[in-house]
């Protein structure tokens, strides 16, 4: 029964979380977003004491329940795992011993890492976060070429609906992460159980030390026991040492396995303080990668003859020095020590402003979230990414707040306007300013020209998004690398104009 309980809550968390990351549409319950709450990693870096002693607390009573039930990384080495059992019924696992080494090394390799600066390595690792790049990268295209295909089909029977979605891929180089982690946690899932959970993933080892000490235990007795060795087959953990009638509790995910494979009654779950002191463990999207890739083979010389070209004619090209993190990060390196590049702001982004960036924050911070206005510009209104941070790496906003948060400045660059190239009208960028950073002033032959306010620009990127100059923008935002408040807008009084009398 323990075993049942525990897949349908894993199942639950499992299609919950993962919803979380594909929806689109903005239907997943608001409730939703607590699920990455109390995962452990963005708990600790957001300072979430209440989720943080829940999940210790969970710990200490229960052993690593995390694991087996919260964690998403972790169920899905259990479907994997469960896929594998459908092709090779009698898999047997064995008992292993422990490598410690290897498990506490990881661990304090990543801790010291974090306290440097290096925040890369736990982002690479950490497990929430894995399984955020892989629902962000994989399933989300994946679940948009489902709907699109489904809108298809019921548009033939003049059902609208749904309706078809762009399917875009944000980082090739976060793709390409996210897919060589699904295809090594799944291998190691499909082949070793939770061979993972307890050699690499830094979680697990911290949670395995304070396991050791739970009260509720996989226990085995051994006037019972006869040493038959099934439940040691039956152990993804490879934690059970049937001869010595050990379990290596550091390493038991409570999956509870062996509890219904035991003919003896010998396995048990329950609780002894005496014998908690006592027991000792043993010494211990393939079609739009392919678009994609293909696509830049032939445009990247197209856009290098066509930048060199207009550099001779005297265009200037614009060089971002410092990236953009988004509204509430603070400063980069806020942002770079709470975040580990689960990129639930970039799947839930409405605007697809935020995407994974590769170099632009240092090494230090590839694949954390940063503003690009490729595909378009941070709508002045939506709060979407602070409320959704679990780390807090992007902290909460409200509307008022945004309105004065000051990401970037703009900057105008009057050698790529096309007013003064080809003396004709444009003002895209002034159209497109919510805070009026970027204004018209009259040119010449009844043309006007941008002229910018940087005090008031809050770095949204409208202007740059729209701006039509080619190859080079005309406008562009420079990244701030604290944030700013941005001076208010000065709203005009509107003046009350009296008509005494209508002029026909």
């Amino acid at each position: 029964m323990l075993r049942k309980i525990r897949i349908a809550i894993a199942l639950i968390m499992l299609s919950l979380l993962s919803f979380y990351f594909i929806d689109f549409a903005g239907i997943a319950p608001v409730e939703t977003k607590l699920l990455t709450k109390i995962q452990l990693v963005p708990a600790l870096l957001a300072l979430n004491i209440g989720a943080i002693i829940i999940l210790l607390l969970l710990t200490f009573l229960f052993g690593r329940v995390y694991c087996s039930v919260i964690c998403p990384l972790g169920i899905w080495q259990d479907v994997a795992e469960f896929i594998s059992g459908l092709f090779k019924r009698k898999r047997k696992y064995k008992f292993l011993p422990t490598r410690n080494l290897l498990r506490y090394g990881i661990l304090g390799a990543v801790t010291l890492a974090f306290f440097l600066g290096f925040t890369f390595l736990l982002s690479l690792l950490e497990p929430y976060s894995i399984f955020g790049r892989i629902a962000s990268n994989i399933f989300r295209p994946l679940y948009q070429e489902g709907n699109n295909l489904l809108t298809t089909i019921l548009g033939w029977f003049n059902n609208y609906k749904l309706y078809m979605v762009e399917i875009t891929i944000r980082s090739i180089f976060s793709f390409i992460i996210a897919g060589i982690s699904l295809l090594i946690i799944s291998f190691m899932g499909y082949r070793y159980g939770r061979l993972y959970c307890n050699t690499i993933c830094p979680v697990g080892s911290l949670l395995g030390f304070l396991s050791k000490y739970s009260l509720f235990k996989v226990r085995i007795d051994k006037n019972k026991c006869n040493s038959c060795g099934v439940c040691a087959t039956k152990c993804k953990a490879s934690c059970i040492n049937s001869k010595d009638h050990q379990v290596d509790y550091s390493r038991c995910v409570t999956c509870f396995n062996c509890l219904e494979s035991c003919k003896k009654d010998a396995i048990s779950y329950d609780w002894s303080l005496k014998t908690a002191a006592n027991e000792k463990g043993p010494n211990s999207g393939r079609r739009s990668f392919m678009a994609v890739t293909g696509a830049g083979l032939i445009t990247i010389p197209l856009a290098k003859a066509k930048n060199t070209a207009a550099l001779l004619n005297g265009k200037k090209a614009f060089k971002r020095k410092q990236p953009l993190s988004p509204p509430g990060s603070v400063s980069a390196e806020h942002l770079l020590s709470h975040c580990t590049a689960c990129h639930l702001c970039v799947s839930r982004c409405p605007s697809h402003v935020l995407k994974p960036a590769f170099t632009e924050y240092g090494l230090g911070g590839i694949m954390q979230p940063m503003m690009s206005f490729e595909e378009g510009f941070c709508n002045y209104d939506c709060t979407v990414c602070s409320q959704t941070c679990p780390n807090g790496a992007i902290l909460p906003l409200t509307k008022e707040e945004k309105h004065l948060t000051q990401t970037g400045r703009v900057v105008f660059t009057l050698e790529n306007c096309i007013v003064y190239s080809y003396d004709t009208d444009c003002g895209a960028c002034s159209e497109h300013c919510p805070t009026q950073a970027v204004t018209m002033k009259p040119y010449k032959d009844g043309l006007t020209i941008p002229t910018v306010d940087p005090d008031i620009c809050v770095g949204c990127g409208g202007c740059e998004y729209v701006c039509p100059a080619e190859p080079f923008k005309a406008i562009n935002v420079e990244g701030n690398a604290v944030q700013l408040e941005a001076k208010p807008i000065k709203e005009e009084k509107e003046k009350d104009i009296k008509v005494e009398d209508f002029g026909f």
